[in-house]
Order: C-alpha cells, then sequence, then structure tokens
C-alpha cells in the first residue's frame, strides 16, 4: 500500500471519529500504535491536515521537560526538540509551524487560527496557564485527539489542576529559563514548575465522567482512539476536582508497601 492510500485510510478514520472542516484539533499521539505506515510521521500529518481544511487549525504538544529543566534551564524555539513522540517531532520542523513560548510546555500548531491560539503562551508562569494554547482550546471549542496513546498523556487536564490548585501539583521552588525565540532573541523568565512526585497520573477517569457525545471513541489504522471535547472536559474534570482534589491521581506505591 502506498502513502496515498494510506493517507486515505488515516483520513476515513479521522472523519469516522467525528473531525470535520475547520475544527481546532490538538493531536496527542503514537506513531508505534497505527502499525506500518509508509511514509511515517509526515503521511499522519498530511492526513490530519487534509481531515482539518483551509480553515481548521492543527495543534501538537512540543513538551521538552526531559531536555530543559532546572540543571538546563535553556530552550529554543527553533531548535530544542519534543519530548513526546516522532509525530509531534516531525510537526515541529514541517514549514509553516509556529510554536508558543514556554520552556517546558509549548505547543506547535499549523493553519489558520495557529499565531492567535500559540502567541501569548509567554505570559504565563506556569505550564498550562490561562494563556497556554491548552486553554485556549476550551475557549475556541476546539477538540483533543488522542491517537493512539490512551487517555492518560492528556497536558489539557494540567490545566484543571491548575485552576484548582491541586496539592500535588507544584514544586515550591521557582526556575529562570532563557528562552530564545524564532529571530534567536534570548529573553529570560521565572516559572513555576509540575512536581508529581508521590502521585500516579490517571487521566483515563475522565472516560468514566463524559458522555459518548463528549468523549468518542474509534479505529485509525491499528490505532485505538479517543475525540474528547475540550470544553467539556474542563468542565466536568473541574467539577471532579473541586469535590476531591486527588480524583485524577493515585499513590504512588514504594517499595515495602
Amino acid at each position: 500500500m502506498d502513502k496515498n492510500e494510506q493517507c486515505s485510510l488515516i483520513l476515513n478514520g479521522l472523519r469516522g471519529l467525528g473531525i470535520s472542516e475547520g475544527d481546532t484539533l490538538l493531536v496527542h499521539s503514537s506513531l508505534k500504535s497505527l502499525g506500518t505506515v509508509e511514509g511515517g510521521a509526515a503521511t499522519v500529518i498530511s492526513a490530519l491536515l487534509a481531515a482539518l481544511g483551509k480553515k481548521g487549525t492543527l495543534l501538537m504538544p512540543a513538551l521538552t521537560y526531559t531536555s530543559v529543566n532546572p540543571e538546563n534551564p535553556l530552550f529554543s524555539s527553533q531548535n530544542t526538540p519534543v519530548c513526546v513522540g516522532a509525530i509531534s517531532e516531525y510537526f515541529r520542523t514541517l514549514e509553516g509551524t509556529v510554536r508558543s513560548m514556554h520552556p517546558t510546555h509549548s505547543v506547535c500548531a499549523y493553519g489558520y487560527a495557529a499565531r492567535e491560539l500559540t502567541q501569548d503562551h509567554f505570559k504565563d508562569t506556569t505550564p498550562v496557564g490561562a494563556n497556554s494554547p491548552f486553554s485556549q482550546l476550551r475557549r475556541c471549542g476546539g477538540k483533543i485527539l488522542m491517537l493512539g496513546c490512551g487517555l492518560r498523556p492528556n497536558t489539557s487536564m494540567h490545566g484543571v489542576e491548575e485552576l484548582v490548585k491541586s496539592p500535588y501539583l507544584f514544586k515550591e521552588q521557582k526556575t529562570i529559563y532563557t528562552l530564545v525565540d524564532c529571530n534567536g532573541k534570548a529573553h529570560k523568565a521565572e516559572y513555576i514548575c509540575h512536581n508529581f512526585r508521590g502521585v500516579i497520573q490517571r487521566y483515563d477517569r475522565i472516560d468514566g465522567i463524559m458522555s459518548k457525545a463528549e468523549l468518542k471513541q474509534g479505529k485509525v489504522l491499528h490505532a485505538d482512539c479517543s475525540l474528547i471535547d475540550a470544553k467539556a472536559l474542563w468542565n466536568k474534570a473541574y467539577e471532579k476536582l473541586c469535590v476531591n482534589p486527588l480524583y485524577f491521581v493515585d499513590e504512588e506505591k514504594t517499595a515495602g508497601n
């Protein structure tokens, strides 16, 4: 099967999940989960952009927390690779893609509203603050696609945790990072980082609080996928966390326990 045929099959799967032209779509992904894809990440991105059309916007997390940290506090918008998979890393390098300015939780975007959704992230001092593309997504009727990676790696949930100030969320100490923008200009800024020490994230529990219309499930090639209504996710997760701040985490078991 050639790249064009596989691209069509991926496109059909995306349409079957409920992705339409003009959508604003944030994608968490696993290339391996799809099976053998001729053309790899480039084929997947082509299918996603075809599904969204000219008036749509594609966003992908461009997280860098494994390489940008207190020991190495330097982030380059142009050069720092992502640590969340081959599809996101390919998307980062695609001509026309823009990237939000954040040392550990940047987002790349392409399409109709790409600049609008990414331009204010630098104003936040936390990873998923009010100006982040993750937060902006819920305000514009956006959707989240979990493409073969399950429901757990859902970065938007950190934004909900930030709203309710979950007790496990933040490190006590702030870090000063150097951020180099797309023009090569360096900026210094102080950030509060996430912690999560002692807990295991259980964002798959959203499956129990959202309706089938808000969380749709299906297949794209061999990958099990979920399409999530971003606004509904934030609203329902916020309600749960207001009642139980530990609803979306489990205590991490240590040796001997």
